[in-house]
């Protein structure tokens, strides 16, 4: 644990001395917008979320941060309760009507959104976050390699069930870029393998609907052997699902990122593991990098326009260090 955490911080150490390089000031250049913003005008930006869940209060936190470093940087945190693609486009057309400058987005449908995406770069800059778009505009994406980290889910799977057996795949929306794409690294993972994947099961960001899918797969499947949620909060409702079912003991669990319910689970040993991102630097490098490319400086942005931040796993005899690290970062 300790070699992990040792990496982890040096990854946060040389973040911080990426960010804190300036560059030659360039008229930067976003999907043919001119956004360089006066030296003397506090620069306005936005951090666009895909849904409302706890998984983004460490991203917040990390937004806070860079905004606290920086005196001429006003940022707000915009969380769409419904968590839809049509909420996201209300609330961006409402930012760059008030003039925001700079908007990192998690799209909800990356697909459906290139356009609104190109649209809006024409008037601000646009980064994406969380949830990549590369067929549009934006300027560069600053988030998890989705497809690495779903084969690490899958290595994990695996070792949860060595003997193979019958798994269902949870998820808000199967069409979210974040979620295909893990979705992909998981089957990756799993060829060639005795583990099947029976199928996966939607919810719209409905925690209630995420828990009824769990518990209607062990009803459904009375021998499934594993399940496996690709977003924060379907690790919560899958274990609740197979507590209340009494099958905590036959059932594995893998899941993504460190909600609390999700942490408890590992801790108790009903979650065998969870593969964390870390949102706070999603949100931490969106607001500093945005600044720095409105300011001209593009060298900032790498050649393939992706800033990519690795996961870690998290399991049983790592969490209790792991749940000390990430509570200092919310501020507990």
């Amino acid at each position: 644990m300790r070699r992990r955490i040792s990496i982890f911080c040096s990854f946060l150490t040389a973040v911080a001395v990426l960010t804190s390089c300036s560059g030659t000031a360039t008229t930067p250049t976003n999907g043919g917008s001119n956004n360089a913003a006066p030296a003397s005008k506090e620069l306005k930006l936005a951090f666009v979320t895909n849904n409302a869940s706890d998984y983004w209060t460490i991203a917040r936190k990390g937004v806070e941060k860079a905004d606290g470093e920086l005196a001429d940087v006003k940022v707000e945190f915009k969380l769409p309760g419904e968590g839809t693609a049509a909420e996201q486009k209300r609330i961006i057309d409402d930012l760059t009507s008030t003039g925001v400058q700079g908007i990192a987005i998690s799209p909800v449908d990356p697909d459906n959104q290139t356009q609104l995406i190109n649209d809006t770069a024409k008037k601000t800059l646009v980064i994406t976050q969380d949830s990549d778009a590369p067929s549009s505009d934006r300027a560069l994406y600053i988030g998890t390699d989705n497809v690495a980290a779903g084969r690490q889910a899958g290595e994990l799977v695996k070792e949860a069930l060595p003997n193979g057996g019958k798994i269902m795949v949870f998820v808000g929306k199967s069409d979210a870029r974040n979620a295909a794409e893990r979705y992909q690294g998981l089957k990756q993972a799993l060829e060639g393998s005795k583990v099947e994947i029976i199928d996966i099961r939607t919810d719209d960001t409905d925690r209630a609907r995420a828990k009824t899918n769990a518990a209607d797969t062990l009803v459904k499947y009375p021998d499934i052997a594993g399940m496996v949620g690709l977003w924060s909060y379907n690790g919560p409702a899958i274990y609740n699902a197979v507590k209340e079912g009494g099958k905590l003991d036959s059932v594995k669990i893998v899941c993504f990122d460190e909600e609390d319910e999700t942490l408890a689970g590992v801790k108790e040993g009903g979650i065998f593991a969870t593969v964390v991102q870390q949102p706070y630097e999603f949100g931490y490098q969106s607001v500093i990098l945005m600044s720095k490319i409105l300011k001209g400086d593009k060298s900032v942005i790498p050649a393939n326009k992706q800033i990519n931040v690795p996961t870690l796993v998290v399991k049983k005899d790592t969490v209790e260090e792991f749940t000390k690290k990430i509570n200092g970062l919310r501020g507990r």
